[in-house]
């Protein structure tokens, strides 16, 4: 298993979220100030401090946060790829927006003015994105170490499970915060699943992104089943493999938003490449 192509290929807005989260965590980190950004009830309530409540969504309250969160962002961006970016916007700022509300509900029922109770940094995202990350990405290799089962999903679940208890108390229940907020946007509340940005809205992202790492700003969706022989035309790879594509790399294209059939296709036709097989689909849809 794996997020798809290397890089932000066709994930702008999850490259602005990752560098922007880095920018904010290194800049009050330099400060001294990282510590002092997780939310409290006297921020909220008694001095309002609305500028708090902003860097709080970025910045992370100390390094291992800020590697274990990036790692788990970066590989998140397949969710981009498969729902598109401006869906994928309208995710962030819903899971943002619904995580900040519980927890406003949270320190209303404290009410410790002392305490930072809740942690600092994009918990919000991140846990919500375990939410399709369990139901809509299969398992595609399992093995054993020492008698203990694992698959090739465990390593994203040890991540988060270590960002979940990185600051105890205070980042248990940011995390799920955003677990709800995740839970609620797959449950399509509101019919917020159809809610899309406006295209420019996307595209300003990929003007910002590197030449190397720019990409399409519309991402892959679900094919017809003809769909490989249209992109076996519209792309010229190399001769077909006479090899079976593995069910690994048929699964890895699947979770991106491509047909199970086209998936197949594309892999016989890249000579079983997952990167040159996304390409083969993406030119495809360009067309």
């Amino acid at each position: 298993m794996n997020g798809g192509p290397s890089g932000f290929n066709n994930a702008p807005v999850t490259k602005a979220f990752v560098i922007a989260t880095a920018l904010f965590t290194v800049f009050f980190g330099i400060r001294g100030g990282s510590s002092k950004l997780g939310l409290s009830y006297q921020d909220i309530f008694e001095k309002f401090r609305i500028w708090k409540l902003i860097i709080s969504a970025f910045a992370f309250s100390s390094t291992t946060e800020l590697f274990s969160g990036l790692y788990l962002l970066y590989f998140f961006r397949v969710f981009e790829r498969q729902i598109g970016s401006n869906k994928y916007s309208v995710f962030i700022l819903f899971s943002g927006f619904v995580s900040l509300i519980l927890e406003t509900i949270l320190l209303s029922l404290t009410k410790d003015p002392t305490a930072n109770l809740l942690t600092s940094g994009p918990y919000a995202l991140v846990f919500a994105s375990f939410v399709p990350f369990f139901l809509d990405i299969p398992v595609t290799k399992r093995f054993g170490v020492l008698g203990v089962h694992f698959s090739d999903k465990s390593f994203i679940y040890l991540a988060g499970v270590q960002l979940l208890l990185s600051s105890w108390k205070r980042s248990i229940l940011t995390g799920i915060c955003g677990i709800i907020a995740g839970s609620l946007y797959r449950l399509n509340i509101f019919g917020i699943r159809k809610a899309k940005f406006p295209e420019f809205m996307a595209s300003l992202f990929s003007r910002f992104s590197l030449p190397s790492l720019s990409s399409q700003s519309q991402p892959p969706r679900r094919t017809s089943p003809n769909l490989g022989r249209q992109a076996v035309r519209a792309y010229r790879a190399p001769i077909p493999s006479t090899t079976e594509p593995s069910e690994e790399a048929i699964a890895t294209l699947v979770s991106m938003g491509f047909d199970q059939n086209a998936a197949r296709q594309a892999l016989v036709h890249a000579r079983n490449d997952i990167n040159a097989a996304t390409n083969i689909l993406l030119e495809a849809h360009s067309h």
